[in-house]
């Protein structure tokens, strides 16, 4: 199926991203339907006419908005669905979903990898709801929710085997301050903004830990050489890691103070425990859910990943943070 426009469009998700998401599509779309889980938060949205949990500062016009809770109607009533549920709770927010969804574009804006399954997002929708391949689509690249909502420039890269759907889907999402390209490299921009988190939370480890700049580059340039070794493993293709939906989501990732993955490694580096750092923030950090998947994949693939490993042995081997950090610091070059 060839898809020549989105059609009706729907936001699937209620926190940061997901509102900058519907922000974005709103400069095109006239009118959009939003899936939220809870009606308290649905009825606060519109009483408030902004999210109010995420990105405050963004107000909506909510006569543009339909809101629901009930995801059946969603995906039976629109064309293109955007998910952006965080992928820990992705197989809960969908367990309740009998639509068939085989005639839908399917956008993941999902960093992130199914707990579980061990798969990507779109394979998981490809495997699990029988969407076709060439329906399914990837959002990568550089793009904080909190500077969208500033309005800051950032660039978006679409990735989907067809490429002429991932045009569209591009043309949706581009306006004054959203540049974009496409890629058939979805496998690839869906494992690297997994990677990207996992490396983030060791880049906040190491600033945790006051290691300094020095150390931080170094760790930047080998986990950018660990990224690639690892998708070639996976999926060999003639791509260019240096492009910004890989080196520059890696880059933002683990430098931003916007960075839930680094603000995450921060306060490990500096004695939380995970549950106590997981219960002072307020958004979901992916890349812990991110190593774990990510660790029993490598089980499949023996790639040398000694960073992913480092932070695998801290977060889930209780393995001291300092400890693991100077074993890992003998092994970078």
């Amino acid at each position: 199926m060839q898809f020549k426009s989105c059609g009706r469009v729907a936001v699937l998700g209620g926190g940061s991203w997901a509102t900058a998401i519907a922000k974005i599509v709103m400069h095109h779309e006239e009118k959009i339907t939003w899936y939220m889980r809870r009606d308290d938060r649905i009825e606060d949205f519109k009483r408030m006419h902004h999210n109010p949990a995420y990105l405050t500062g963004v107000h909506f016009d909510i006569e543009r908005i339909n809101f629901s809770s009930d995801i059946n109607d969603v995906v039976k009533s629109n064309d293109t669905l955007i998910f952006v549920i965080p992928s820990p709770y992705i197989k809960s927010h969908l367990k309740k979903l009998k639509a068939n969804m085989r005639e839908k574009m399917v956008v993941t804006a999902i960093k992130g990898i199914v707990p579980e399954e061990s798969l990507t997002v779109s394979r998981y929708f490809q495997r699990q709801y029988n969407v076709p391949v060439e329906q399914v689509a990837c959002i990568g690249g550089p793009s904080h929710a909190e500077e969208v909502a500033l309005d800051r420039l950032c660039y978006l890269t679409v990735g989907c085997h067809d490429l002429d759907n991932a045009q569209v889907v591009a043309d949706l999402f581009a306006n004054k301050y959203v540049k974009t390209n496409i890629s058939s490299d979805i496998e690839g921009i869906e494992y690297s903004s997994v990677l990207k988190n996992v490396y983030a939370i060791a880049a906040g480890i190491c600033h945790g830990l006051k290691l300094g700049d020095n150390f931080q580059a170094v760790l930047v340039a080998n986990a950018v050489q660990e990224m690639k070794r690892f998708l070639t493993a996976v999926q060999p293709e003639d791509r260019h890691v240096s492009d910004s939906a890989y080196l520059g989501d890696l880059l933002v990732t683990m430098y931003s103070n916007f960075s839930r993955n680094r603000v995450f490694g921060t306060m490990i580096g500096q004695g939380y425990s995970v549950k106590t750092a997981q219960l002072e923030m307020e958004m979901i950090a992916e890349g812990y859910y991110g190593t774990n998947c990510m660790k029993i994949l490598n089980k499949r693939y023996h790639v040398n990943m000694p960073i992913l490993d480092a932070v695998y042995n801290i977060l889930y081997e209780k393995i001291s943070p300092s400890v693991e950090i100077k074993i890992l610091s003998d092994s970078l070059r």
